[in-house]
């Protein structure tokens, strides 16, 4: 009996591993820069693949191009968006889109109710085209400190990936200030803490001293998550970004759920 057990397994194991591997989700990478280039990126993208890979939760397509961002059939049977469930963007500048395929890549997440994740510069991309920075949520506005040891407050301990941080901690990072931001229309899930920056500072621009970190919202039937922080290199080996980004991407991807209702800033 157990050898005849041991062999169906034997025959089955492929199989088996096949329909388990069709059950994952499907991640699309883009790690491509019009501009300044990012040190991190590289290295970002890999940490990705590798969350994936181990929690066997996601495969990722890492692609340094956009010629996958469409829906119309490419050569060689080529993937294209109908091949996936999230894309994430650590990008910079004016990626090369033409209409066709900026109107299937906000249709994938608007419509199809797919996911999207931002890093870092992905509000410094398209900085022209006025829906994508409607969809993630605002455009960067200078970096007023640089990268520097940043204060920052955890708004939403329940968000996923929100708790394993503290409620104030600091973390050196290169943290953005933004435009066409409105946290009525996102759930803030960090922000800096307003009294241990220097607000004299000449590159900064908003006088409501609401400096989103990280947030995640809807766009129509879809999800978008997006935070600044990842441009220091050495921040991907951390545990707690790790975990962080397994987390946003298991939501956008909705492996989880959470309220992202939007909430007015509250000082401490």
């Amino acid at each position: 009996m157990k050898l005849r057990l041991l062999l169906a397994l034997v025959l089955l194991g492929p199989t088996f591993l096949l329909a388990q591997s069709s059950t994952k989700k499907r991640l699309l990478a883009i790690g491509e820069e019009k501009g300044y280039r990012h040190e991190a990126v590289s290295h970002a993208l890999a940490t990705i693949e590798r969350l994936g890979r181990e929690s066997g939760l996601w495969d990722t397509t890492i692609r340094t191009d956009t010629e996958v961002l469409t829906k119309k059939k490419l050569e060689y049977n080529a993937k294209n968006l109908n091949d996936f469930d999230a894309i994430l963007f650590f990008t910079g500048g004016d990626l090369e889109m033409d209409a066709q395929q900026k109107s299937d890549f906000l249709s994938f997440i608007h419509d199809d109710g797919k996911g999207f994740i931002g890093v870092h510069s992905a509000t410094i991309t398209f900085t022209d085209w006025p829906e994508y920075g409607e969809m993630i949520g605002g455009y960067y506005d200078e970096h007023p400190w640089l990268t520097f040891d940043a204060p920052i407050i955890v708004e939403d301990p329940n968000f996923p990936g929100m708790n394993q941080w503290p409620h104030e901690f600091v973390l050196r990072d290169e943290i953005y200030q933004f435009k066409s931001y409105s946290r009525d229309k996102v759930r803030v899930l960090m922000r800096l803490d307003p009294s241990k920056l220097d607000l004299k500072n000449k590159n900064v621009h908003r006088t409501d001293a609401d400096f989103a970190v990280t947030w995640a919202k809807t766009y129509g039937k879809g999800r978008v998550y997006y935070t600044s922080l990842g441009h220091v290199l050495e921040n991907w080996d951390d545990p707690r970004m790790q975990n962080m980004f397994t987390e946003a991407i298991k939501w956008a991807l909705r492996l989880t759920d959470a309220d992202v209702t939007s909430r007015p800033l509250a000082h401490p």
